[in-house]
Order: C-alpha cells, then sequence, then structure tokens
C-alpha cells in the first residue's frame, strides 16, 4: 500500500479525480465528499463527486452539490470519469459492493484508489487507507485527513468547513451520540471559526420536511409502531404500497427508526421497508447491543455497533417474523 509521503507527493500536481461513496448516501457520505471535493479544487485538481444513487433534497445545498454526477442517471459519464481518474476516492464505504454497479468500474480502474473509512472489515481493494473505526464520523476522518496527514489546515475553508460539519453533525447524531468526544468538538469548533455556520446548517437539514413526510411519520408512529416489552424493542414496518400513498422520495424515511429507538426503556429499534426489489431494515440500539451483528449474521448487511442496516429477499412479513424469532437469543443483552 502506498504511504502518505507517496500520496502526498502524486497530490502535489493536478490531477484526474473521482470521489464516491455509498449508495442513498447520507449526510456524512455527501458532506465528507464535498469537504474533500472544495479542498481538491482550490489546489487545481480536475475533481468529481460520483455518487451511485440518488440522495436527499435537504442535502442539495451544500457547496459544490450542483457539480455532482448521479451513475443511475449519468452511467456514460460516470463510466468515463471513473476510467480516466488517476486517482480515486472512497468515502464512508469499506466494500465495493456498497456502491453498486459503479463498483466494478472502480475495481477495473487503473486509478490509485484512496479508503477514507469509519466501517468495520475492509475489503482489500486500496492502495491507501486512512481509516479509524473509532471515529464519529468519515468527515471527522477527511478534516485530519486534510489538517494532519496532508497538512494544509489552511485550506479548510468555508466550503469545505460547511460540508464537514454536516457530516459530522448528522453522523453523531446532533454531537449526541458516544463517539462524539473532546476532540470531536475541538475539530467542530475549528470548523465553526472557518465559516461553518452551525444553525443553519442544522436548519437546512433538520428544518425542511416536506408535508408528506411529516405525514408519513404520523402515520408510522400512530399505525405501524410495535413495541414488544418483554424484549425491550420496537419495530415500525412499511410497505411499498403505503410509500406510495404518502408520494414518499429519498430522504423521507432517514431517521424514523431514531423515534422507536427514544421510548423509555427501549433497546432495539427498528425500521423495516418494502422496497420494489428488497425488503430493506434499518437498526439502532442502546449501549452494548451490536446491532451490526444482527444485521451481518441474518441479513447480508452490516455497519456500526449502535447503527446498521441489511436487506433480504423475503417478503415483509416474513422479515418482520424473523426479526422477532432472532430477539430471544439477544433478550440477555435487551433486559439488563
Amino acid at each position: 500500500m502506498l504511504d502518505i509521503s507517496a500520496l502526498s507527493q502524486l497530490l502535489n500536481q493536478p490531477r484526474k479525480i473521482v470521489i464516491t461513496t455509498h449508495h442513498k448516501p447520507d449526510g456524512d457520505a455527501m458532506g465528507s465528499s464535498l469537504g474533500l471535493y472544495n479542498y481538491l479544487i482550490q489546489q487545481g485538481h480536475h475533481a468529481k463527486v460520483v455518487s451511485p444513487t440518488d440522495y436527499p433534497e435537504f442535502l442539495w445545498w451544500m457547496p459544490g452539490n450542483e457539480e455532482v454526477i448521479i451513475y443511475t442517471e449519468q452511467k456514460e459519464q460516470a463510466a468515463q470519469l471513473v476510467a480516466e481518474a488517476e486517482l480515486i476516492f472512497c468515502l464512508d464505504f469499506n466494500t465495493l459492493t456498497r456502491i453498486n454497479e459503479l463498483g466494478e468500474l472502480v475495481r477495473q480502474s487503473s486509478a490509485v484508489k484512496v479508503m477514507i473509512d469509519h466501517h468495520l472489515e475492509p475489503e482489500d481493494f486500496d492502495d491507501y487507507r486512512y481509516w479509524n473505526i473509532n471515529a464519529c464520523a468519515t468527515a471527522q476522518l477527511v478534516y485530519s485527513f486534510i489538517t494532519d496527514e496532508l497538512k494544509r489546515p489552511d485550506l479548510i475553508n468555508a466550503d469545505v468547513a460547511t460540508c464537514l460539519y454536516t457530516g459530522i453533525m448528522t453522523d453523531s447524531g446532533s454531537f449526541r451520540f458516544p463517539n462524539t468526544t473532546a476532540s470531536v468538538h475541538r475539530i467542530v469548533a475549528g470548523l465553526i471559526e472557518a465559516g461553518a455556520v452551525n444553525w443553519r446548517i442544522h436548519e437546512l437539514v433538520y428544518s425542511s420536511s416536506s408535508e408528506n413526510r411529516l405525514r408519513f411519520l404520523g402515520h408510522c408512529l400512530t399505525n405501524k409502531l410495535e413495541v414488544l416489552p418483554e424484549f425491550n424493542t420496537a419495530i415500525i414496518s412499511v410497505t411499498h404500497r403505503e410509500l406510495e400513498q404518502f408520494d414518499i422520495i429519498t430522504g423521507d424515511t432517514e431517521g424514523i427508526v431514531n423515534y422507536a429507538l427514544s421510548i423509555t426503556g427501549i433497546r432495539l429499534a427498528a425500521f423495516i421497508v418494502e422496497r420494489p426489489d428488497r425488503v430493506k431494515l434499518s437498526l439502532r440500539s442502546k449501549g452494548e447491543f451490536p446491532a451490526n451483528e444482527i444485521c451481518k449474521k441474518y441479513f447480508s448487511g452490516g455497519g456500526h455497533r449502535n447503527a446498521a442496516g441489511g436487506h433480504s429477499e423475503e417478503s415483509l412479513p416474513q422479515v418482520i417474523d424473523k426479526l422477532k424469532h432472532i430477539l430471544p437469543e439477544y433478550k440477555t443483552l435487551l433486559v439488563q
């Protein structure tokens, strides 16, 4: 693998660079990607962010968003960018299956591949890895990569700071998760000093719901919430028909699982949604409960200990039933 001196040498002159992140990117995925993009263009690099899929409208305001290429909508252009790239930065994912069809293009590319990520068990497809599972967000790692590894804190301008703040804010649960350390708060303070307007970013991300989303949330909490007190678990499940009924778009279901987890005494929450091609499952947990273990072992997924996801080819009722049958295996952890 490359060392930092070799990578720094590569970046000393303008390069053709692609930055990509996982499918259906969230705030950290786009925040870290656009933060790195805004850093690289200051040095004259020909950089482009290529997202495997679309992403929520509440992230479209970030600096540089207008330059993002969405693979599913611009396949030829995206493929050409990957084929011509000299470096490919892979942010907020650690296996090429997380970027769908784009993964094989990246694998076949002769470009130097740089992984910046905080997820467990990375796949060995990269030439340089900046990886720390204790980081609260990939955006935190991008900040450290720029300031500590590349030694360019002077290039953390307002655009870079705004994007990185967004990534850290969203992946840390607005700074409330346990891995939001004193060091993270010092980084955030530096980003605010560099021009990130913290209150405005929070408003743009969290106070921009459509009427449809709010009505859908009300439906989920009133009609679809199931609490299993014997396992300190709460489940919200929705059908594809219900998504269509409320005209749900990308991003509208994000964060709903956290409402279930907020119930007093609940240690595990699940949001299970029926999509046209599969059933997707998001788990959130408290304390030492291993949500990622359940997703990896039973639902072809993974993630962090307290935030994980998976999917299944089975029907929605079958997935719900499967999860319920798994819970007794973890009862000791759930009711302690």
